[in-house]
């Protein structure tokens, strides 16, 4: 159970650098062995030690982590464009990979990677992280143990206020930018992971702040027998609504504010660090005949870290990974429609496989 899981990185931006390398290096069961980059000096100012026991390689591009015999796993963080490809390429090399989200650009392309992996017998394994939020790993806890009943209305919420749109690649139509494949893949991840594949879809993706080039307004709800999910995403929302809000049969929970873990990495905190995914109650009403209570709900800390503790228990201990590959399948295929809904002003059905 002590052995430590090496991992090599693909790309070092704000995804790399912000998400995956600070938790892997805290995760308790994984390592960064190599990072590839084209950002070599901003990885060797946080990785200035030379390779060793607890060193890092800086290697010049992506086949020096292929080629690494002491790495098993590659994980890629690297423009939305580039994720098939590279994917591919290193599940061809024998490599289990972790994909940050979108893993494609496509539901094709997302299936044509998970019957690859299985052909191999790789891991695929999808970085959807936020299934270890603190508020969403609670209001999953409350439905499992029947706290709201059953649940007939749920929305979840992803706005922020960036009226100035700041010149990245997130912000450009050619590498896949846009809320849609940025923050779609969790909104559409954590409501399949509550309650699976819905009927049908239909959504509404614009183009709101001065300029845009990409979707920075994104309104899908997903159709189930019996219950509406509504999930959103605005860059223009100054004064945002709660992160989730969720009625049943039994009762509602409501929470605002996004989990915190982003904010702390970027400001240097680390898992393990003091404070760290600790995140404000959310609000829960009970009813049940003549009992009827409201209360602050505690929420659960938040553990990032969970997501490579999980590949670690996987890739050596041969325990099941959390987030399967078709989960990432059926989250593309849904954004497919989603762009085909909006295009053509119909609600669509889903073809769950």
């Amino acid at each position: 159970m002590s052995e430590v899981l090496k991992l090599g990185l693909m790309g070092y931006g704000f995804a790399g650098s912000t998400f995956h390398a600070p938790v892997i290096a805290h995760s308790g069961r994984t390592a960064l062995a190599a990072i590839a980059t084209s950002q070599a000096g901003r990885a060797r100012a946080d990785y200035p030690d030379a390779a060793g026991v607890a060193g890092v390689d800086i290697v010049p591009d992506f086949d020096a982590l292929l080629a690494r015999e002491d790495i098993p796993c590659i994980v890629i963080a690297t423009p939305n464009d580039t994720h098939f490809d590279l994917a591919r390429r290193a599940l061809d090399a024998g490599k289990h990979v972790v994909v940050d989200k979108p893993v494609t650009l496509s539901g094709a392309d997302a299936k044509t990677l998970a019957e690859l992996a299985t052909q191999r017998g790789l891991l695929l394994a999808p970085f959807h992280n936020r299934r270890w939020d603190g508020d969403f790993m609670t209001l999953r806890a409350l439905i499992a143990d029947g706290k709201l009943g059953r649940v007939t209305h749920y929305e979840s919420h992803f706005d922020r206020f960036r009226p100035v749109i700041p010149k990245r690649w997130r912000e450009e139509a050619a590498h896949g930018g846009g809320l849609l494949f940025d923050l779609g893949p969790h909104l559409i991840d954590q409501a399949l992971a509550l309650f699976g594949a819905p009927q049908s879809i239909s959504a509404t993706v614009r183009q709101q702040r001065d300029n845009a080039q990409v979707p920075d307004y994104v309104h899908l709800q997903l159709h189930y027998a019996d219950k509406e999910v509504i999930l959103h995403a605005s860059a223009l929302t100054a004064l945002p609504p709660p992160r989730f809000t969720v009625h049943g049969t039994r009762g509602s929970y409501v929470i605002n504010g996004l989990d915190v873990q982003e904010d702390q990495l970027k400001a240097g905190l680390r898992p393990g660090d003091a404070g760290f995914g600790k995140n404000a109650s959310g609000l829960l009403r009970e009813a049940d005949g003549e009992r009827d209570t409201q209360s602050a709900c505690a929420t659960q800390d938040g553990d990032y870290a969970g997501f490579y503790r999980a590949l670690a228990e996987t890739l050596l201990d041969g325990k099941p990974f959390p987030v399967a590959a078709h989960d990432a399948v059926d989250v593309m295929n849904i954004i497919d429609l989603v762009i085909r809904s909006d295009a053509e002003g119909r609600r669509l059905p889903f073809p769950s496989a």
